[in-house]
Parts: C-alpha cells; structure tokens; sequence
C-alpha cells in the first residue's frame, strides 16, 4: 500500500493558503477590535511594499505596536495581501491616481530609461526620472492601502463577532447535551 500525498495545483494551494490563515486570523486571541486593526494596518500596509523598495517592513512593527494591533493579525493581513496579488493589480491605478492628486507638469532633465550604465558613468537623469514617476505610484498606493486597510478592519471585525458567537453557540450546545445527558444517567440510577 503506497500512499503518497496528494498534489495540489497552483490556484488550489493559493486558496488553501488563504483558508489557512482566515481560520487562523478568526483564532487569533486579543479580541475583535484588536485582531481586525492589526489585520487593516498588515494589509494596508503590503499595498506599499512595492512601491517603497520593502522599506515599509522597518515601519510595520512601530506602526502596529502603537496601534495596540495585533501583530499576528497584521502578520496574516500581510500575507493575505500577499497572496491576493492586489498591489500588483493596483500598481497602474495608483500612477493614476497619484498624477491626478500631484499633477507635476515641469520637466527635470530629459526623459531617459533608467540605467546602471548611465549611473556608473554618472548620468543621474534616469535616477531622477525613476523616482519622478515613483512618487505618483506611492501617493496612489498610499490611497489604496487606506481606504482597502479601512475596508478590510470593517470586514475581520464582523467575521471575528460572527465566528465567537458561532463558537460559543457551539460550547453552549455541548455543555447543555452533556448536562442532560448526566441528567438522564442520574435517573436511571435512581
């Protein structure tokens, strides 16, 4: 009898994946209020990896600490912002975005590709022209990672109320069938 475990494809580990830290999001101990700020402020703050170089992570634990957040909730907003590929999907949206909040309409050198080669030879037009266009992707990713971060404490605050009454539901039933079962024993020992 071989048994070998089962493969799974790509979109079947991502939902399992995404399942797996759902369930260990709704079991996260610290209360509703604090699990779903920590999970808004991990998620909101993914929405700026991209677009800081992963510089954000030296803020992610200041933020979430003087937040009084959860930081296994923020963990998991994390990697559920991860997995979800929004700040990829996001990315041409937030350059809109951020033109139209800092429509800049001067010109700083010429537009030149950026270049290691031009940079090492000290041409640092392309550097400039980088990080131009990068602050319009991070006012954006900014705005995403609010109002998706504000969005996301509503939601985790509401399942985690949904889950804790389903689970106290639950111990309620067991403690009043082991009740009435100690109750239908004593009486046909009596």
């Amino acid at each position: 009898m071989n048994l070998k475990p089962k493969k799974h494809n790509i979109f079947q580990r991502i939902g399992r994946t995404f399942k797996l830290n759902f369930i260990k999001l709704l079991r996260s101990p610290g209360g509703a209020k604090k699990v779903s700020l920590g999970f808004a402020i991990g998620f909101g703050l993914e929405m700026l990896v991209l677009s800081t170089a992963s510089l954000i992570y030296i803020m992610f634990l200041p933020m979430v600490r003087i937040a009084r957040g959860s930081l296994p909730g923020a963990i998991i907003g994390n990697v559920i912002g991860k997995l979800s590929f929004l700040p990829v999907l996001l990315l041409p949206f937030a350059k809109k975005i951020g033109k139209i909040i800092y429509p800049f309409n001067g010109r700083i050198g010429h537009k030149t590709p950026f270049s290691f080669e031009q940079l090492l030879h000290g041409d640092f037009r392309g550097v400039v022209s980088l990080l131009h266009g990068g602050v319009h992707v991070l006012i954006g990713m900014t705005i995403f990672g609010i109002v998706l971060g504000i969005i996301s404490y509503f939601l985790v605050h509401y399942f985690y109320e949904k889950e804790k009454t389903k689970r106290l539901t639950r111990i309620r039933d067991k403690q009043a069938l082991r009740k009435n079962t100690l109750v239908i024993i004593d009486a046909a020992n009596n």
